[in-house]
Order: structure tokens, then C-alpha cells, then sequence
């Protein structure tokens, strides 16, 4: 057998030591320095020459810094004679910027696929990817896992009997309606709307929530402006409950105090962006044992397409 390597960027290093752990293998070494003027440096510390290798690496914040080292990590490895490179990018960083919203911006997304290409990257496995088309943004296999997986299976252990599924935007339909078919539940959607220039946001609820325990279903959170106050409407509309699950805690600027002292009363993330910090409304769930069933199923030539189920 050919044998296969793991090695991990700085970027969550414990989410790596995990995903090894559930392979019962240690994690290859990598020494991974920055000069003074913070350029990266890597040098590989062990034969990888004809094994396939993987690599763990979120690009969260600093987002630049992370991308940088997983593509320096790659041009290390293929220059080390390694027989293939996977890429295991928990979160996809520059994921939001997938298309061209206004003239003369960027892709931005579409740029980072160039770029992890050519480092030599074969094969990318990530999670809810803010836009599923980002799959095509690449000419090598790109494995898109949901957050459902987890979230399911967490929110089966509790009463659902007065439940309902919410979306809080238009654009996470689909996600949300996932999550409410396969809990057998129903869906109410925000719709937000700005009425006039330099006016806050109106959010519109769309559907029942009088009585219910709602569970809001996203990608990512970021500064938290949204869930929370989705959380004081629905609140506001006689909701028992609302918590929300959502794969990526970006968590940035003032989420935590948001959070803190908003009127959500849980929420669910993963790990693949480490927390700043710990407050007791936040659960996290792990997803690293999926990454580790991806690596074992890609490395034995072994479909993928299960685990998305």
C-alpha cells in the first residue's frame, strides 16, 4: 500500500489532532515558521515521497494568513514527490464573495480554486460551502458535506413536538427545508427588506411561530446582527424557544456580547473554526469524525456519496 499522511496548518490544530485520533494516527510533522516581515515558511519533516497526503486547514480568520499556509503546505508537498494532495478545509474563507454582485468586483472564491490548484491540490473536501456552485469554481473534485449530519442527529435527542424549522433569510431556503423534511417539521422563512435608505432592516416573519420552539438553520454567523435579531421577532411573534444551528461560528466584531445578552437562547455550531472564547449559550458538535470517515474513504477509493445522507 502506497500509505497515506496527515498533516495539519495552525489554523485548528486540535480539529486535526481529533480528526487523526478517529484514524488512530498521529499527525506528520511540519514545522511551520513566519519571519519578522510575516512571511510564512514550512519545511516538511518526513518522507511523503508517492503517499497520499492531506491536509487540515479551516481559512477563518486571519483568513489571508490560513490560505497562504495551506497553499505554501501544498508547493512543499508536491515538491516532495507526494502521490496526491487532499485538501481538508473545513471552512472555505472568501466563500461569500462566489459571484459578481456589483460592477467591477472580484470573484474571489473562484481565485482561491485557482489558487489551490495550482499548489497542487487534487481533491478538496470542505462543509456547507455558502454557495454550492463554488463546486464548480474547480477542475478537481470538490466533496461538499452538509451540516445536517450532525445537526439531526443532535436535535432528534430532544422535543420536537412543538417545533418549527426557520430560515433566516431567503437565500437559506433550501437549507432550512432540508433540515425541516428530514425532522418531519414545518418551515417559516424572514424575509428582510430595507424600506428606505440609511433605515434599519424590517424583518417579516413567514409563517406561524405563536407557541413554538423555533430552530433557526444557517451556514455561518458572523457578527450575529441577523440570528439575534430574528431571535427579538420571533420572540416578539409569542415564540417559546428559539435556538439556532449553524455550521461555521466566524463569530466576529461583536457576536459574543450579541449573543451574551440577545434573546437567543442557544446556539450550535461545529468546530471547524475554533471559538475565541466560551460563553454557555454556545454548544459546540464535532464534526471531525466525518472528516475522518472522508479521508479513510478517499484514501481506500471508497464513495463519499454516502456520508451525505
Amino acid at each position: 500500500m502506497r500509505g497515506y499522511t496527515i498533516f495539519s496548518g495552525s489554523a485548528n490544530t486540535e480539529f486535526a489532532k481529533n480528526v487523526a485520533k478517529r484514524l488512530d494516527c498521529n499527525l506528520s510533522d511540519a514545522g511551520i515558521k513566519r519571519f519578522s516581515d510575516g512571511e510564512i515558511s514550512v519545511q516538511i519533516g518526513e518522507s511523503v515521497r508517492g503517499k497520499d497526503v492531506f491536509i487540515i486547514q479551516s481559512t477563518c480568520a486571519p483568513a489571508n494568513d490560513n490560505l497562504m499556509e495551506l497553499l505554501i503546505l501544498s508547493d512543499a508537498l508536491k515538491r516532495s514527490s507526494a502521490n496526491s494532495i487532499t485538501a481538508i478545509v473545513p471552512y472555505f474563507g472568501y466563500s461569500r464573495q462566489d459571484r459578481k454582485a456589483a460592477p467591477r468586483v472580484p470573484i474571489s472564491a473562484k481565485l482561491v480554486a485557482d489558487l489551490m490548484q495550482t499548489a497542487g491540490i487534487n481533491r478538496v473536501a470542505t462543509i456547507d460551502l455558502h454557495a454550492g456552485q463554488i463546486q464548480g469554481f474547480f477542475d478537481i473534485p470538490v466533496d461538499n458535506l452538509y451540516g445536517s449530519i450532525i445537526f439531526n442527529d443532535f436535535l432528534r435527542q430532544r422535543d420536537l413536538s412543538n417545533a418549527v424549522v426557520a430560515s433566516p433569510d431567503v437565500g437559506g431556503i433550501m437549507r432550512a427545508r432540508a433540515v425541516a423534511k428530514t425532522l418531519n417539521l414545518d418551515l417559516v422563512i424572514v424575509d428582510k427588506r430595507r424600506e428606505k435608505a440609511n433605515e434599519s432592516e424590517v424583518m417579516n416573519v413567514i409563517g406561524d411561530v405563536a407557541g413554538k420552539d423555533v430552530i433557526i438553520v444557517d451556514d455561518m454567523i458572523d457578527t450575529a446582527g441577523t440570528i439575534v435579531k430574528a431571535a427579538d421577532v420571533f420572540k416578539k411573534q409569542g415564540a417559546k424557544s428559539v435556538i439556532a444551528c449553524c455550521t461555521h461560528p466566524v463569530l466576529s466584531g461583536k457576536a459574543y456580547d450579541r449573543i451574551e445578552n440577545g434573546n437567543l437562547d442557544e446556539l450550535i455550531v461545529t468546530d471547524t473554526i475554533p471559538l475565541a472564547k466560551e460563553i454557555d449559550k454556545i454548544k459546540v458538535l464535532s464534526v471531525a469524525p466525518i472528516f475522518g470517515e472522508v479521508i479513510r474513504r478517499v484514501y481506500h477509493n471508497e464513495s463519499v456519496n454516502g456520508l451525505f445522507n
